[in-house]
């Protein structure tokens, strides 16, 4: 419920797509094994994204393959055309090789859209929970993650609402929006997870409304 929750606000400000197909290169396959093993290996601590750089640069040979990967979200920001990749896990406890089989898809794809797109595109990826289960404002201890993806990478709780909302206030209306409708069906608290199933589209149309009033 979540994750459809999430594309629907994103839907107001942002194209979304959840695929990525395009060409890629055997070296740039090899290049990103290698870059996932110094990860591993704790070679390259902490990551950052200047450690894929590299994959902006288009391969100039005809060893290319045509893959599609399944995206949780390819956004793309209808007013500033930057592309956003996400992926997204309720709480975020992943286990090591979890954590590197969600930054390889993530690498792959952002090789295949600096493939495609104009050199000059912004380009990110994130990782992403709907809450943070260590408490909202207070440090992620996920350390398993931490290896694979640098603090700049990581959108966790509210800073994901507020990122799909694309507003500082996204979290706060989400929040509100389920406030509001747990209150008309008389639930007397929140769970960590918003899980209402059976009311989602009403939480939904509410949040549809106050978005639109902030943009």
């Amino acid at each position: 419920m979540l994750e459809k929750m999430a594309i629907n606000i994103a839907k107001l400000t942002y194209e979304v797509k959840q695929n990525v197909e395009g060409p890629l290169s055997l070296k740039q396959t090899q290049d990103i094994a290698e870059l996932l093993e110094k990860y591993k290996r704790r070679e390259i601590t902490p990551p950052t994204a200047e450690d894929y750089q590299f994959l902006r640069v288009k391969p100039e040979d005809q060893s290319l393959v045509t893959k599609r990967h399944d995206s949780d979200y390819y956004l793309i920001d209808k007013e500033t055309g930057d592309n956003f990749l996400i992926e997204l896990k309720i709480d975020g406890d992943l286990d090591n090789k979890k954590a590197r089989s969600e930054k390889e898809a993530l690498l792959e794809q952002f090789a295949i859209l600096s493939n495609t797109l104009p050199q000059d595109t912004k380009i990110q990826m994130f990782f992403a929970t709907a809450y943070n289960r260590f408490g909202e404002g207070k440090p992620w201890k996920q350390e398993r993650v931490r290896q694979f993806f640098s603090d700049d990478e990581l959108l966790i709780g509210k800073d994901f609402w507020d990122f799909v909302c694309k507003s500082d206030e996204g979290y706060k209306i989400v929040l509100d929006a389920y406030k509001n409708v747990t209150k008309r069906l008389k639930y007397k608290k929140i769970r960590n997870d918003f899980t209402i199933s059976r009311n989602f589209n009403n939480i939904s149309y509410f949040l549809k409304n106050k978005l639109e009033q902030v943009y």
